[in-house]
């Protein structure tokens, strides 16, 4: 049984779903995690853990031990402000510690739009929306924590995140979706037992410096995956809806195919939902 002492900044999908990974490999985990709330001792998939409280505000100084102890440290929280916390709050702490894997989760609104045209890690970078601006911030920020100190730093960028309980199927069920006909937009998916794979084969498999883009191989309009989701439930007379709050402008703002070449050539990984279509049956299938 191999042993990983791992310090998660966020503990939300992406995460979880690495912990239980972890736990089907048979690692002996030593966890801790961050969140916005108070403090707390608590169990996620048989694992005691201790939950710090970090937010843009306050951390509980307590949690400064434990992550530098780490040996792995996983970073899932959003910039706040254009900036990377954990960079603006540890990286002295960082800096000093013996971790050996540090895995800073990205997202694909880096790139911006162009135009329905397809982009890898090296294509130009032109984020449309705030967020992606503050992400393109936050990724300088680690690589330049990478370089100036030689620190076992990778990013993977994450395209759309879909899961067993977050998907079009149980939103068509709620009856909270509407269909959005935008021209020639298109839009990369991934499921996030992909996500918990890859960063599985990043621990055997680690080149610091390294960007990787995770998306399936399937970029589509949002439409199509909606009227296939509501096809599949026997759903008929789904509303179309009007691109109406800044949410929705921003996200279709952008279209682009992400490519995901390079980390299945990298990681030699053969996807497991390779498109929406075998994610979405497998999820009607066991979950729905």
């Amino acid at each position: 049984m191999k042993d990983i002492n791992i310090f998660c900044f966020g503990f939300g999908q992406v995460a979880k779903n690495f912990i239980k990974k972890l736990n089907t490999e048979q690692y002996n985990i030593n966890l801790s995690a961050t969140s916005r709330n108070e403090s707390s001792k608590t169990i996620f998939n048989g694992i005691n853990y201790n939950n710090y409280l970090f937010n843009s505000e306050k951390f509980d100084q307590n949690l400064v031990v434990k992550l530098k102890e780490a040996d792995h440290i996983l970073v899932s929280i959003p910039p706040e402000n254009q900036e990377d916390l954990v960079v603006k709050n540890f990286s002295k702490f960082i800096e000093s510690s013996k971790v050996k894997w540090i895995t800073y989760l990205s997202a694909t609104s880096v790139y911006g739009d162009h135009k329905g045209e397809w982009v890898n890690e090296d294509s130009k970078k032109k984020p449309t929306s705030s967020k992606g601006v503050a992400r393109l911030n936050a990724e300088n920020m680690w690589t330049s924590l990478e370089k100036k100190n030689e620190l076992p730093i990778q990013i993977f960028r994450l395209s759309g995140i879909y899961s067993n309980e977050k998907n079009i199927l149980i939103r068509l069920k709620s009856r909270n979706v509407k269909s959005i006909n935008k021209k020639d937009h298109y839009f990369s998916r991934i499921h996030v037992d992909d996500i918990a794979n890859i960063l599985f084969k990043s621990l055997s498999k680690f080149k610091s410096g390294e960007i990787f883009n995770i998306s399936d191989d399937k970029p589509s309009p949002s439409e199509e995956v909606t009227l296939f989701g509501a096809k599949m439930l026997n759903i008929k007379n789904i509303e179309v809806g009007e691109i109406k709050n800044e949410k929705l402008k921003s996200f279709y703002n952008d279209s682009k195919k992400v490519s995901n070449e390079k980390v299945k050539k990298f990681f030699n990984y053969e996807l497991k939902f390779p498109s929406y279509i075998e994610g979405l049956n497998y999820i009607r299938d066991n979950f729905i």
